[in-house]
């Protein structure tokens, strides 16, 4: 692992003013990741999207900033992190307002994607300037606490946020929210973070971007695809291009003297021990946001609002364990801390699997689990990428840090979400026969809409169908989840070997 040598300098107030301004993009971003939760069941009813359209609608987001982190790392190291976060929050803004005013799946679709582009260029920046202005062991670590604790307490935020907007007003209102954050951060940013970059960048590599890409959205278009369809021949071709494109991306890393990703990293066990932790984590997290927001509403009959409560426990627990972790990573090794947080990642989605019936106190006790294991893994394994590299690349490394995070979204998601489909489906065609063939019966949302207006005996025999058919569908996605969880526990239980415990400097 690589071991800077720069004086270990304390940290002053203005750092950690700065520090605050960097939680702004931070919250923004992750809100943004899971803040559709509790508004799927209005934009189902709203815009009328058929399965596939809202699954794209909940995950063209982070697939673009997943494709896009790793290039946007690379240009904040080149033109300035700071200039880069300012100019991608202008563009989230824009962004912000063409989702908000959507008429259509499509255009809402096309917003977010903008939103994932400009999204991109926010978070390799964040967690690079804390690297570049925190220099002191301790104080770093307290400022990627605040940041795992931002994040996956905004990734909770979002549906709690939404459920209460989702209220009292539109489903747009979800997309108005940034802006006056936007607002406060701009000033804020050219007042109190200073700039870096790298100071021998090389030159920004196109082709390397566009091979970033087509090695993720092919291969999240062939889960989708998958899970709907079957194994066919587009199913195989975009598995292909995914290979291709990831063969050339690696081996152009490789023959650069400037690459775009260093990939020589994923060599130190311990740092892709910490990455692939990151990305099953958020995995199952992204998993559970998606079935569990529609979970408490449509099937267990709660208000936006009061399902928005029952996810607050989680988040305040995954913010207290963020910073828990600090100490005790001073006493007790990364091997042994990681692996156990990832089994209560497991314990948690384990609850909502395998209970014959959910509730709603479930479901509270499931995601107050969740957030202990995600708070606690985070912090750890971030200091240990960032430590990985010296200060003038740590955009490369955040940005493979967030890449993780993004992709472990998408890939929750177009996994876990398409297989609650898949077996929604499945099972209520079984129970209906050829009455589930309609696209009305596409989400659990439009056929409880569908139900509802049929009314009498048949009305209710298709919520009770759909219902039960989703419930289905959630236990055996959160299963899956269970076993990626712990699969992610014994690697890094492995992996991490030799990652001792960082003690702060006298």
């Amino acid at each position: 692992m690589f071991t800077t040598q720069t004086p270990q300098v304390r940290a002053g107030r203005r750092e950690w003013a700065g520090l605050a301004v960097l939680m702004i993009p931070v919250l923004l971003i992750s809100i943004d990741n899971t803040v559709l939760g509790f508004a799927i069941p209005a934009i189902s009813t709203g815009l009328h999207p058929t399965g596939t359209q809202l699954l794209w609608i909940v995950d063209i987001y982070a697939l673009m900033l997943a494709g896009l982190l790793v290039a946007m790392g690379s240009i904040g190291d080149r033109v300035g992190r700071r200039k880069l976060l300012i100019i991608g929050a202008f563009g989230f803004g824009l962004a912000s307002l063409l989702a908000a005013y959507s008429t259509s799946p499509e255009m809402l679709i096309l917003a977010r994607a903008l939103l994932g582009i400009f999204g991109a260029t926010l978070m390799p920046s964040t967690l690079s300037l804390i690297r570049n202005i925190f220099f002191h062991d301790k104080d770093r670590r307290v400022a990627i606490a605040t940041w795992a604790a931002m994040f996956s307490g905004g990734a909770a935020l979002g549906p709690i946020v939404g459920g209460i907007l989702l209220e009292h007003f539109h489903w747009s209102s979800v997309f108005f929210i940034n802006l006056p954050l936007i607002a406060l951060f701009i000033p804020a940013a050219l007042l109190l973070l200073p700039e870096s970059r790298d100071p021998n960048p090389g030159r920004i590599d196109p082709l390397s971007i566009g091979l970033s890409m087509l090695m993720l959205a092919p291969l999240v278009f062939a889960i989708k695809h998958v899970m709907a369809d079957g194994v066919d021949m587009l199913f195989w071709a975009s598995l292909a291009v995914t290979v291709i494109a990831g063969t050339g991306f690696v081996m152009r890393q490789l023959a650069s003297a400037n690459p775009m990703l260093d990939v020589r990293l994923f060599a130190d066990k311990i740092f892709t021990s910490a990455v692939l932790s990151n990305l099953l984590s958020v995995m199952g997290l992204a998993g559970f946001l998606y079935f569990g927001t529609q979970l408490l509403q449509l099937v267990l009959g709660l208000s936006p609002v009061e399902a928005a409560l029952v996810l607050v426990p989680g988040l305040i627990t995954s913010i207290v364990a963020g910073y828990t972790a600090v100490p005790i990573i001073a006493r007790l090794q990364p091997r042994v801390v990681v692996p156990c947080a990832l089994v209560l990642n497991s314990v948690g989605l384990g609850i909502v699997a395998f209970t014959p019936e959910h509730s709603v106190a479930g479901m509270l006790i499931s995601f107050l689990i969740l957030g202990v294991g995600l708070g606690t893994a985070e912090v750890i394994t971030n200091d240990l990428i960032l430590s990985a590299v010296p200060a003038n690349k740590a955009g490369a490394a955040s940005a493979i840090s967030e890449t993780a995070y993004e992709f472990g979204s998408v890939m929750g998601t177009a996994v876990l979400g398409g297989l609650t489909t898949m077996v929604y489906s499945s099972q209520l065609q079984s129970a209906l026969g050829a009455k589930a063939a309609g696209a009305e019966f596409e989400t659990l949302g439009s056929a409880l809409e569908h139900a509802s207006a049929k009314g009498g005996r048949l009305g209710e025999q298709i919520a009770e169908a759909a219902v039960t058919s989703f419930d289905l569908g959630v236990q055996w996605a959160a299963g899956a989840a269970v076993v990626l969880v712990l699969i992610a526990a014994v690697l890094t239980s492995f992996g991490l070997k030799g990652a001792g415990r960082t003690r702060d400097p006298a």
